[in-house]
């Protein structure tokens, strides 16, 4: 099965241009404030239902890294607005600094939406250290009708040797952006 969504991801990453229900440019260094979205209707068909494959852009400039933390919600009032194989990735740009230009590697996931600690909700999140570059946010399912997400994407701009490199550096990552989406989650 995760070979399978793997797979899927893969494929949709590489057919997007043509394909995306929304392109959005969350700027460059998207923090808190600048870096939320959210799509109400993500379906193609009636009643925003169907499949989607949302792409979602920002630049990261400065830094040597960045801690980049993506987390995002469906909080659905009936059944009928679950979203089937909701997944989310962080992708590089490639040199072509283009969503979708065949040379897009995956840097976060793809991660596939869990079940969140209160009901009706599914949600995932994921944390990477990253380079300066272009990189884009994807977002894909099968939206049941009316369903509906929001999320936020943020990143921190970090000196290198404040984290360290390699093993080190990717594990406080990690721990920051865990640390990030439980105070996120609880709030």
């Amino acid at each position: 099965m995760k070979k399978l969504l793997f797979a899927t991801a893969v494929l949709a990453a590489l057919a997007l241009p043509a394909k995306a229900d929304i392109v959005v440019n969350l700027g460059t260094n998207p923090t808190s404030g600048t870096g939320a979205f959210a799509n109400t209707n993500p379906g193609t068909g009636g009643g925003g239902s169907g499949l989607f494959a949302d792409i979602y852009e920002f630049d990261l400039l400065g830094g040597p890294q960045f801690i980049t933390i993506a987390s995002v919600t469906n909080v659905y009032a009936s059944a009928s607005q679950f979203i089937t194989n909701f997944t989310g990735s962080v992708l590089s740009e490639g040199a072509d600094n283009a969503p979708g230009g065949g040379d897009d590697l995956f840097v976060i996931g793809p991660v596939l939406a869990s079940a969140c600690p209160v009901a009706n909700c599914q949600g995932f999140a994921g944390s990477a250290l990253l380079a300066a570059g272009g990189y884009y946010l994807l977002i894909t399912g099968d939206a049941g009708i009316d369903a509906g997400y929001g999320g936020n994407l943020s990143t921190f701009a970090v000196p290198g040797p404040a984290l360290g490199a390699g093993i080190p550096g990717l594990v406080a990552a990690f721990g920051l952006g865990l640390a990030w989406y439980r105070r996120r989650k609880a709030a």
